[in-house]
């Protein structure tokens, strides 16, 4: 069974540049939900929640504000 990929766009990430999951984003629902963590997405541009394994990537072609 594959984990499931959340394409993001920078808009997505909060102001550090990462987003927490479980997010909404990967559709996951409460009954099956884990901690939340918050995962560095800007550091390389995507990041795998060490609980689910689900992976959030910036689309191809986003870019991040110069603070990050």
């Amino acid at each position: 069974m594959s984990k499931p990929e959340v394409e993001l766009a920078a808009s997505d990430l909060n102001a550090h540049g990462g987003i927490f999951c479980p997010s909404p984003k990967a559709d996951m629902k409460l009954w099956n939900s884990h901690p939340k963590v918050y995962l560095d997405v800007a550091r390389s541009g995507e990041a795998r929640c060490p609980y689910c394994g689900t992976v959030y990537r910036l689309k191809a072609g986003e870019t991040l504000s110069h603070g990050h």
